[in-house]
């Protein structure tokens, strides 16, 4: 199933019964959304949700016996949530919990329906990802066609703007019409990791790392601030002592 076809099931879970009903005529606007129901405490919600379970909740924060926080860290792994809210203070939090978006009320269509997207988005990736890593292959779009990536081939992934190069094993070096954003969401983790916002590596081709960059024959490849605890983790778990 594509994004154009894919279908989301979804709760809304909000005390207020104002702020509950305009989320309500959101969801049933738009398209790809499935609401199941709609709840006005977590706790009700998980009397129901546990024998019909959601891909996508949009929560609210504030609410009595248990808050949209303490709920979000119990959910499903595979259940994301969408937060609204009245309070900013939670943003930093909201996060902590790998929520998809953060939407402040007064809420309009406009930022509903690009939250909803947000979660298209994800759960298409998210799907794209399984086949890929099933099959151990990827297409990628470059000079209008499409060609056909063997994950094992892979040595690393150059993010230039809008573009990225692949480099791999037999020397080719394929550019390509997606950014390394768009790319990290479809490959298999910590198989493969970020080492730079600009660059993925494939971390078990990895043979020589030096002073802070990972090296590929003529290739070398920066290890930021940013991404060097996964990355020394991952060589942790292989290094000899």
């Amino acid at each position: 199933m594509n994004k154009d076809t894919m279908i989301i099931k979804c709760a809304i879970i909000d005390d207020e019964p104002l702020a509950a009903g305009l989320l309500k005529s959101y969801a049933i606007r738009t398209p790809f959304l499935n609401l199941i129901g709609t709840y006005s405490s977590a706790l009700e919600a998980m009397k129901h949700l546990r024998d019909n379970p959601v891909q996508l909740l949009f929560l609210d924060i504030q609410m009595p016996e248990l808050s949209g926080i303490e709920f979000a860290k119990i959910v499903p792994q595979n259940t994301k949530v969408i937060f609204t809210t009245a309070f900013q203070q939670y943003a930093l939090e909201s996060y902590k919990v790998s929520a998809l978006d953060y939407l402040m009320k007064p809420i309009s269509y406009d930022d509903f329906l690009k939250a909803a997207n947000k979660a298209l988005e994800w759960f298409s990736a998210s799907q794209n990802q399984a086949a890929t890593i099933r099959d151990r292959y990827m297409f990628v779009k470059s000079d209008y066609k499409l060609v056909r990536v063997s994950l094992d081939e892979i040595l690393c992934i150059e993010g230039i703007k809008d573009y990225s190069r692949f480099y791999l094993e037999d020397g080719r070096r394929i550019m390509s019409l997606m950014s390394v954003r768009r790319i990290d969401d479809y490959l298999p983790h910590p198989e493969f990791l970020r080492t730079h916002r600009s660059w993925i590596v494939h971390m078990p081709k990895a043979t020589l790392i030096d002073k802070l960059r990972v090296v590929f024959g003529d290739i070398y490849v920066p290890i930021s601030d940013s991404y060097k605890e996964d990355v020394q983790n991952f060589f942790d778990q292989h290094t000899l002592l």
